[in-house]
C-alpha cells in the first residue's frame, strides 16, 4: 500500500515508518501538526507531540518526500476514549489534513502511526482513517516497549530527547542527550520507578536527527535552550528549545526501498512542504442504504422465519432462520437482511438495541459472496449505533441449502445492560489480526470474554501463514492469547470453550494433528503454570470440533475460545468431571440410568455460577439409546448414519432429557442457559424443519418451558469433542448464574 506517515518528529514515528517499508509498503508522504504559534513549544493536547516541530520542516529534504502541515485549530472536545466527530476538536484537524493529502495523492491508501500503548490516540487514528476510506497502519501497538527501544537503537534512529518529565530525568542533565546513551538508565529508572522505557506514559519525548529514512541529509543541531516548565524536586519538566541548526548532506545513495516517489505526484513537489489551510471538516463516511430503504426492497412471502430465544433475562441469544427448501431466495444479501431486520425488530420490542448485542455468529451458505454479507452487515450493525463497542463475530461457510434453510442464519447473544467492555483494534499492527470494520476482536461481560473468531493470520501482513492446518492453529492461538492478555487472560488457562471450526479442505488423514498439537500445547502451557501457580488458577477447557464447509481467506482453522476473566482474585472453584461422579437421578423420560451415559457429556463448573456442557452422541452411544426402542432394527439404507427418523427423535429426547438432569445436578436452570446450539450432520439426512420440531417436541415435556423454541439448530458436515468430527447429535450448552 501506498502510505501516507503521522510524524511528530518522535523516534516512534519514524520507527513506525521503517516498519511499514519491512512489511513492503511504501512511503510517499509526511503530515506534521503543529502549533499555531511559531513560538510556542508544546500544546495541551492528548494526541500530539509539537515540542521540536521547528525542526520538522527539515523532515521533506531528508527523506525527499512532499510534507504536509497543518496548524492545529482544535482543542480536546471529545474527551471519551471512542471518538466521534466533533467540531472544534483537535482532531478534526488532521481529518483535514490527511483529507488533503489524500486529494493530492489519490493513490494513498494507508496512514502510518507510532502509537504504542495508547487506545486514546489508536481510536482517534483508527477514527479519521474509517471516515477517510483509509487503512491504519500501526505496527508498534502493543509491542514490548524495552524490545522496541533496541531495536530504534539498533536501526540507527539517532534520537534526543526533547522533553523530560518523569522521577529520575533531570532537564539540564538528561535533555538533548540520544536515547543509545540513556538506554541503560531508562531501564534503571523502569526498574526503580516503573517508567514506560519509551516514554509511552508521557515521561520523556525525543526527535529523530537521523535514520536510514532519511536518505538526502541528516539534522545537526547547533544550539538550543532548555525551557523549565516545573522545578519539581521529584520530577522537573523541561523541554528542549532549538534555537539554530543545519542539515548536512549525505552521500549519494540509492533511495530506500519502500520510500520512492510516488507516479502520481509531480517530481517538483518531491522534497516541498505544503501548508493545509482551512477550518471546514466535511463528512467523508460512507453512505449506505437506509435499514428502512434496504427492507422495503425484501419480499418475505416466500419464506418461513423462524426465532428462537434462550430464556435467560439479562442475557439471552436470539437466532433466526430462514425456511427455504424450495430454493427460491434472491440471493444472501436478501437473506441476511430479513435476518437482521427480524432480529433488530426483536431487540427493538425488548427495549434494546444494536448497542446490547455482545456477540454475532454468521453463518452463511457460500464463503464466495463474503463480501456481500459485509456490505449488508454493516448496513445495520454501525460504530455509531455502538457507542459502547461494536459486537465480537464469527463467520463461516455451513451446508444450510443441503438442510432446507436459507443463504443466511444468524445468531446474536444480547445483554440488557452496557457494561460490557469491548476491544477494537482497527489498525494493521504486529500484534493480532485487525478488525476493520463493525466488528471488535473479544467483547468482556460479566466476567465472560466472548472471542471473535481468529484464523491463522500473519498479524503485519494479514495473510494466512503457511504450513498447513497445524500451522494456521498455532498462529491462530498466537493471536488469541495476544487478545486474551488485554484482559489479563490467557487461553491456556483461562478457556473454558475452545470451538475449532476445521475446513472440510483438510483431508482426513490430517484432522487428528490438529487435535493433538492443540491439547498437547495447552497440556504443555498448563503445566508450566502449574509449576508457578496454585492448581485452582487453571482451568481445564472442553474442546469442540466443527467441520464447516468454509471458512474466510479460505482458512483451513479457525479457533473461538471462551474465557472465564474474574473480576477477583478469589479461589476459583472449577471441575471438570463425569457423570459417573454423580449419584445418578430416578429414572426419567423412559431412559434407565446406565454406566455409559458418563462417557457422553463433558462439564466444566467454575465458582458454582457458570456451567458449560458438552454432550456428544457417538454411534456406539445411539446404539445403546435405540437398543430399547421399537424400532431398533429399522435401517433407513440411504443415510450414512443407517438411523430412522424413530431414531433420531428418540436420540434428541435423549439429548434434552440427560441436559437437563446436568444442568439440574449442579443447581442450575433453563433461565440460566445463556446459549444452547444442537450441531447436526447433514448425513443425518434430515432436514432442519424436522429435527426441529423434534427437539422442540423434547422440550415441552419440560415444564420450565413453554413452548417457544429455546435452541439454535446449527447444521455442519460433522460436529465432535474430537477432530473426527463424525458425532450423531453435539449439544453445547452455556449457563451463568446472575
Amino acid at each position: 500500500m501506498k502510505v501516507v506517515a503521522l510524524v511528530s518528529g518522535g523516534k516512534d514515528s519514524c520507527y513506525a515508518m521503517m516498519k511499514c517499508i519491512q512489511y513492503g509498503h511504501q512511503i510517499v508522504a509526511l503530515a506534521n501538526l503543529m502549533p499555531a504559534d511559531d513560538s510556542v513549544d508544546e500544546l495541551d493536547s492528548y494526541m500530539f507531540q509539537t515540542v521540536g516541530h521547528q525542526i520538522i520542516v527539515s523532515y521533506a529534504e531528508c527523506m525527499g518526500l512532499p510534507l504536509f502541515r497543518r496548524r492545529i485549530q482544535g482543542s480536546t472536545r471529545h474527551q471519551k476514549l471512542s471518538y466521534r466527530m466533533t467540531p472544534g476538536d483537535e482532531v478534526e484537524d488532521m481529518f483535514i489534513i490527511l483529507n488533503e493529502v489524500k486529494r493530492q495523492i489519490p493513490s494513498v491508501t494507508a496512514v502510518s502511526s507510532g502509537a504504542i500503548a495508547s487506545d486514546y490516540q489508536r481510536l482517534r487514528v483508527e477514527s479519521v482513517c474509517s471516515r477517510l476510506g483509509l487503512v491504519s497502519l500501526g505496527y508498534l501497538w502493543k509491542q514490548d516497549q524495552s524490545l522496541l527501544l533496541q531495536e530504534m537503537i539498533a536501526n540507527d534512529i539517532k534520537a534526543i530527547t526533547v522533553k523530560v518529565a518523569a522521577m529520575g530525568l533531570n532537564p539540564g542533565k538528561h535533555l538533548g542527550k540520544e536515547i543509545s546513551f540513556l538506554e541503560s538508565y531508562l531501564h534503571n529508572l523502569k526498574e526503580l520507578y516503573g517508567i514506560n522505557v519509551c516514554g509511552e506514559g508521557g515521561e520523556y519525548e525525543t526527535l529523530t536527527l537521523d535514520c536510514p529514512l532519511f536518505v538526502n541529509a541528516r539534522i545537526v543541531l547547533d544550539e538550543f535552550q532548555v525551557v523549565l516548565h516545573s522545578a519539581d524536586s521529584i520530577a522537573p519538566i523541561g523541554i528542549l528549545h532549538p534555537l539554530a541548526f543545519h542539515l548536512e548532506k549525505k552521500e549519494a545513495s540509492a533511495s530506500l526501498n519502500g520510500s520512492e516517489k510516488t507516479e502520481d505526484f509531480s517530481g517538483e513537489k518531491t522534497g516541498s512542504v505544503f501548508e493545509v489551510q482551512g477550518d471546514h471538516t466535511e463528512r467523508h463516511e460512507a453512505t449506505y442504504q437506509s435499514v428502512a430503504e434496504v427492507t422495503d426492497l425484501v419480499k418475505v412471502t416466500n419464506h418461513k422465519i423462524h426465532i428462537s430465544r434462550t430464556k435467560k433475562g439479562n442475557t439471552f441469544s436470539i437466532c433466526c432462520w430462514l425456511h427455504d427448501p424450495l430454493k427460491t431466495s434472491a440471493g444472501l444479501q436478501e437473506d441476511i437482511t430479513i435476518g437482521l431486520k427480524q432480529i433488530e425488530s426483536q431487540l427493538v420490542s425488548y427495549g434494546f438495541g444494536w448497542e446490547h448485542v455482545l456477540y454475532i455468529h454468521l453463518y452463511i451458505a457460500d464463503m464466495n459472496e463474503f463480501a456481500t454479507a459485509n456490505e449488508t452487515y454493516v448496513r445495520f450493525i454501525t460504530q455509531e449505533k455502538c457507542p459502547f463497542g461494536v459486537p465480537s463475530r464469527s463467520t463461516i461457510e455451513l451446508p444450510l441449502l443441503q438442510v432446507g434453510m436459507g443463504k443466511a442464519y444468524l445468531e446474536v447473544l444480547v445483554t440488557n445492560d452496557l457494561s460490557k467492555k469491548v476491544l477494537h483494534v482497527q489498525s494493521i499492527s504486529c500484534w493480532a489480526p485487525s478488525c476493520i470494520g463493525p466488528y471488535s476482536q473479544a467483547t468482556l461481560h460479566k466476567e465472560v470474554l466472548h472471542m471473535a473468531g481468529q484464523l491463522g493470520l500473519d498479524p503485519p501482513t494479514m495473510t494466512l501463514c503457511n504450513g498447513g492446518p497445524t500451522a494456521e492453529l498455532g498462529q491462530a492461538l498466537e493471536n488469541s492469547e495476544a487478545v486474551a492478555k488485554c484482559f489479563n487472560g490467557s487461553i491456556y488457562t483461562s478457556t473454558i470453550f475452545f470451538v475449532i471450526y476445521c475446513s472440510s479442505r483438510i483431508p482426513e488423514s490430517e484432522r487428528h494433528k490438529v487435535q493433538d498439537k492443540l491439547e498437547t500445547f495447552v497440556k504443555q502451557i498448563r503445566v508450566s503454570h502449574l509449576e508457578e501457580r496454585s492448581t485452582a488458577e487453571v482451568l481445564n477447557p472442553i474442546f469442540i470440533y466443527v467441520l464447516a464447509s468454509d471458512l474466510p481467506k479460505r482458512a483451513l482453522v479457525e479457533v473461538k475460545p471462551i474465557l472465564y476473566v474474574p473480576e477477583d482474585l478469589e479461589t476459583d472453584e472449577e471441575t471438570v468431571q463425569d457423570l459417573s461422579c454423580m449419584k445418578m437421578p430416578i429414572t426419567s423420560w423412559g431412559f434407565q440410568p446406565a454406566d455409559w451415559h458418563h462417557s457422553c457429556i463433558q462439564k466444566c463448573i467454575v465458582r458454582k455460577k457458570i456451567c458449560a456442557v458438552v454432550l456428544s452422541i457417538t454411534g456406539e452411544i445411539a446404539t445403546n439409546i435405540c437398543s430399547e426402542s421399537l424400532d431398533a432394527n429399522q435401517i433407513n439404507e440411504n443415510c450414512q448414519t443407517g438411523l430412522t427418523e424413530g431414531q433420531i427423535e428418540r436420540l434428541s429426547r435423549f439429548c434434552i432429557y440427560f441436559l437437563h438432569k446436568t444442568i439440574a445436578e449442579n443447581n442450575f436452570s433453563w433461565e440460566d442457559v445463556m446459549n444452547l446450539r444442537v450441531y447436526f450432520p447433514t448425513s443425518l439426512c434430515i432436514s432442519v424443519q424436522k429435527f426441529s420440531v423434534m427437539l422442540a417436541t423434547a422440550f415441552n415435556e419440560l415444564p420450565e418451558i413453554d413452548g417457544e423454541p429455546i435452541f439454535n439448530i446449527v447444521p455442519v458436515l460433522g460436529a465432535g469433542r474430537s477432530a473426527s468430527m463424525d458425532d450423531i447429535i453435539t449439544c453445547e450448552l452455556f449457563a451463568q448464574k446472575s
